[in-house]
């Protein structure tokens, strides 16, 4: 009884395998094929891959990109097919032509794809394949697959549990990343992504043979190497045929929409620095011979729910649309012996606390936080008791922590500032060798004082 059941079981889900690959075109797109994963948790699972996605890239620091980006997603999304995915697109440093999207909608779009595009259109062929992944399920679906008993459990655990979705896959083997089987489409999928991208495309005013156009353009770059879009995006086979063939079943419209902002967009990526190359743990490189010590003038940084003032030869990681940054000069960030995370040895980190329980005082709530520190960190200890402060008006703890430095032999002084905001304990550590604080800490008083909520 029980083979006979597993028979069925393997019967109906090679039938939807199938069905999708017999699709002709024009025919409706929609998610098809065996998924255990519900819409809701590709929503969390994305939001926490995307979170240790920008632990490995480098947000490009540039306004006016990552709102050209947004400005084109924004578009994108507002189309019927796009379904009402969270969509997030976000620009990264990487002059390879390249772009993914993690289930439920965090994009990142590199830098050499806006680099190399001869057009708008192109740009949005892209982001549009990109999010019909997302639309059509294909990373949870594809991780179904390679895990029929797996994933099941895994997402029971999870619930039951209420622990991180991308923690339980990560001890499956799933991780994120190029290599991740989140972003290993099959060649069926890569069809689907490119008739639904086209169709985003149409619905948004873009001319959709600028898909296949560009997917021409990449296979003449190749030659005998395939670019890293198209190793990971392989040709499904006739691939600009099916996509004009595609383009042709689609009402007649007037592609005639554009931002305005293209050569711009190519001028400024043109002026943006070189990535730091990655050591062999994947990590850039971290670069000796500056000062790390902050400069003495300050330069505003804007995030979602709040703004400070930082030294202006630092340098922000993160991205404006987080409520956690990262501020460090990229001599500050250390890595780890033996390939183990990255640590700021100087700098500063800004982010929420969740809090314990409802009701907390600011000192209950940035015990607990001190408490969570010390777990991951033993060697941190408190060095000066709590002083209160006002904050933007509001009232503020700073309490001076010390622990062992991973720039120097020594130790380390982190000036800890705490908040009670409706996020959560908003915190802000200020990070320093404990040797030099003395000569820095008017920067932290500086830095403290240009705190804004929003």
């Amino acid at each position: 009884m029980r083979q006979k059941r597993f028979l069925c079981f393997c019967l109906a889900v090679a039938g939807t395998l199938i069905l999708s690959a017999w699709r002709k075109p024009g025919e409706p797109l929609r998610p098809s094929g065996l998924n255990f994963f519900s819409k809701q948790q590709d929503v969390q699972l994305g939001q926490e891959a995307a979170t240790e996605v920008r632990k490995q890239v480098t947000v490009v620091q540039n306004q006016f990109l990552q709102e050209y980006i947004q400005r084109i997603g924004k578009r994108l999304t507002a189309q019927p097919e796009a379904g009402d995915w969270p969509f997030n697109f976000t620009v990264i440093l990487d002059p390879n032509i390249n772009a993914f999207a993690l289930p439920g909608g965090p994009m990142f779009v590199n830098s050499g794809t806006i680099a190399n595009a001869e057009n708008e259109a192109q740009i949005a062929g892209v982001m549009g394949h990109e999010m019909s992944h997302v639309i059509l399920r294909h990373g949870t679906k594809q991780a179904s697959k390679a895990n029929l008993l797996q994933i099941p459990a895994m997402l029971a655990g999870a619930v039951v549990g209420d622990s991180s979705l991308l923690g339980e896959l990560t001890k499956l083997g799933i991780g994120v990343g190029a290599n991740s089987l989140l972003l290993k489409y099959s060649r069926d999928d890569e069809s689907q992504a490119d008739a639904l991208g086209t169709h985003l495309m149409a619905e948004a005013g873009y001319n959709p043979i600028e898909l296949a156009h560009f997917f021409q353009k990449l296979e003449g770059q190749g030659g005998s190497r395939p670019l890293q879009f198209l190793s990971d995006h392989p040709n499904p086979g006739n691939r600009e045929q099916a996509i004009q063939e595609e383009v042709g079943t689609l009402p007649k419209r007037q592609y005639a929409f554009q931002t305005g902002e293209f050569e711009r967009a190519k001028t400024e990526v043109a002026k943006l620095p070189k990535p730091v190359p990655a050591n062999k743990t994947g990590v850039a490189a971290v670069a000796n011979p500056a000062d790390p010590c902050p400069s003495g003038s300050l330069q505003p940084f804007q995030g979602r729910s709040f703004s400070l003032s930082y030294p202006s030869n630092w340098q922000v990681f993160g991205d404006q649309n987080s409520d956690s940054i990262t501020i460090a000069p990229r001599e500050g960030i250390v890595q780890r012996s033996g390939g183990g995370s990255a640590q700021v040895g100087y700098g500063v980190i800004a982010s929420y606390f969740p809090p314990e329980s409802q009701g907390q005082s600011l000192s209950q709530a940035t015990d607990d936080l001190i408490q969570h520190l010390h777990a991951s960190n033993p060697s941190m200890k408190i060095a000066h008791s709590s002083r209160k402060v006002k904050v933007d008006g509001n009232p503020g703890l700073t309490t001076m922590l010390s622990s062992s430095s991973p720039l120097t032999a020594g130790e380390e002084t982190d000036a800890l500032l705490t908040v009670v905001r409706p996020q959560g304990l908003f915190y802000l550590v200020f990070i320093a060798p404990s040797a030099e604080f003395k000569n820095v800490e008017s920067v932290f008083n500086e830095v403290v004082g240009s705190v804004r909520f929003r």
